[in-house]
């Protein structure tokens, strides 16, 4: 995943979506990516609500209703600065989308997040939202989707107990940390004969199963085999 994260975030323009519930590692990942960019030679914004974390070399801007500072208007200042690389954290309405999509276009590239169940549901969520389908096909690179599991520990093995009782490194649970899950969607132009054609998100999953994608839960299996997590966590977050 990684190195196919790599070869995405080396475009010079276009669209990255990272889509999962709340608390599903999103704004980690979209970190983790903007810090494989080389922040000398590629001028990185970002438009967040809230800042989680402060970046060296990146300018962070908070979103703030109060002071009429809301995704679309952030994005819309941050756009007359110039910067090459723009995250922006959520994609919730049509003139966030129209923006984010407009930019992509127009030689930046735009990293943001959306909230789908997976990583084919992303393209009708953001057509739902008034994305003109003939745009999504021209700027979207990639969609990932993730989900956070907890992690087997390592200390007990996933037992909760040692020789001589519960074990204190995950407090007899279990488990200890987490680990996340994905899914990677990369445009094709199958794919993009049917964003056009404003398919449901079953067309688009075919689709992309067809070209190779795997998904989450596959991903989860593999985990699950290599002893990371278990097949009743994984049951519980992805279903």
């Amino acid at each position: 995943l990684q190195s196919q994260l790599l070869d995405l975030v080396e475009h010079p323009n276009g669209m990255i979506l990272v889509t999962g519930p709340t608390g599903s590692g999103k704004t980690t990942t979209l970190y983790a990516a903007l810090s494989m960019i080389d922040r000398d030679s590629r001028n990185v914004m970002t438009l967040e609500d809230p800042v989680e974390y402060h970046l060296d070399g990146i300018s962070q801007m908070q979103v703030n209703p109060k002071r009429n500072v809301t995704f679309a208007t952030g994005l819309r200042a941050l756009l007359r600065q110039d910067p090459d690389v723009v995250l922006v954290g959520e994609v919730r309405d049509h003139e966030t989308a129209a923006l984010a999509i407009q930019a992509s276009l127009t030689g930046h590239l735009v990293l943001a997040t959306l909230h789908t169940n997976d990583a084919p549901s992303a393209i009708p969520r953001l057509i739902d939202i008034g994305a003109e389908p003939y745009l999504v096909t021209s700027s979207l690179l990639a969609v990932l989707a993730q989900r956070l599991l907890r992690r087997t520990c390592t200390t007990c093995l996933g037992t909760g107990q040692v020789e001589d009782g519960r074990c204190e490194r995950c407090m007899g649970t279990g488990f200890h940390g987490r680990l996340a899950v994905h899914e990677l969607m990369v445009m094709n132009d199958e794919l993009r004969r049917l964003t056009s054609e404003r398919v449901d998100g079953t067309r688009i999953f075919d689709a992309a199963r067809a070209s190779g994608f795997r998904t989450m839960q596959e991903d989860a299996s593999e985990k699950i085999a290599r002893g990371l997590t278990t097949e009743d966590e994984a049951y519980r977050v992805l279903h």
